[in-house]
C-alpha cells in the first residue's frame, strides 16, 4: 500500500518546501540581490509544488493497485480522457494542468535573465520543465500505487503553459530589468 496521499499531505509538502525554498532565498540574497534570489527560490518552490500535486495520490493512500488494473503504457489519446480536474479549479484537468507550470515559465526567465547566458539558460530550462513533465508521467505509469494515469496530453498542457509562463517572464523581465542588480566582477 502507498502509506500516503490525499490534500493534506500536498499542502503539508508544499508548505516545508516553502519554508525550506524561503530559508534559500535568504541565503542567496547578499550575493544575488533579492531578486533573483526570490526567482530561484520561487523556481525551486514551483517544481516542489508540482511534485507535489501530481505525484501524491489526490484521493488518500489508494491501497493495492491489481496487475490486470494497472496501465502498462501512457495514454496518446491527445485531449484524452482529461477528467473535471481537482476541486480547487472550476475548469477541467488540461487547465489545471497548465496554469501549474506557468508559475515556473516566469521564475525560470526572472531567475536567469540576470546573467548574460541567459538567453541561452532559459531554453535550456524550458526543456528541462518538459522534460520534468515527460519524468513525471513515467513515474506515474511505473508507480501504479499512486493510483495516478500517464497521459500525453499532459505534458502538452505542461509545455503549453511552460512557454506561456516564459512569456509573461519575459515582459517582467524587461520591466523589473534583474540584470541591473549584478555584483561587478
Amino acid at each position: 500500500m502507498f502509506p500516503v496521499g490525499g490534500v493534506g499531505v500536498m499542502l503539508l509538502l508544499i508548505a516545508v518546501a516553502g519554508l525550506l525554498c524561503g530559508l534559500l532565498a535568504v541565503v542567496l540574497r547578499p550575493r544575488l540581490g533579492w531578486l533573483s534570489a526570490l526567482a530561484i527560490a520561487g523556481f525551486v518552490w514551483s517544481l516542489a509544488i508540482i511534485g507535489s500535486i501530481t505525484l501524491i495520490p489526490a484521493n488518500g493512500a489508494p491501497g493495492i493497485v491489481s496487475a490486470e488494473g494497472r496501465l502498462t503504457t501512457c495514454s496518446w489519446d491527445i485531449g484524452g480522457p482529461a477528467p473535471d480536474g481537482f476541486w480547487i479549479f472550476s475548469g477541467g484537468q488540461r487547465l489545471l494542468n497548465t496554469l501549474v507550470f506557468v508559475p515556473a515559465g516566469v521564475l525560470l526567465v526572472l531567475a536567469c535573465a540576470r546573467w548574460r547566458a541567459g538567453w541561452v539558460l532559459v531554453p535550456l530550462g524550458l526543456a528541462g520543465l518538459a522534460a520534468y513533465s515527460a519524468g513525471i508521467e513515467a513515474t506515474q505509469l511505473a508507480l501504479a500505487r499512486i493510483d495516478r494515469a500517464c497521459d500525453v496530453t499532459d505534458v502538452v498542457d505542461n509545455v503549453t503553459g511552460a512557454v506561456l509562463g516564459v512569456a509573461v517572464g519575459i515582459v517582467l523581465a524587461l520591466v523589473l530589468r534583474p540584470w541591473r542588480h549584478r555584483r561587478p566582477a
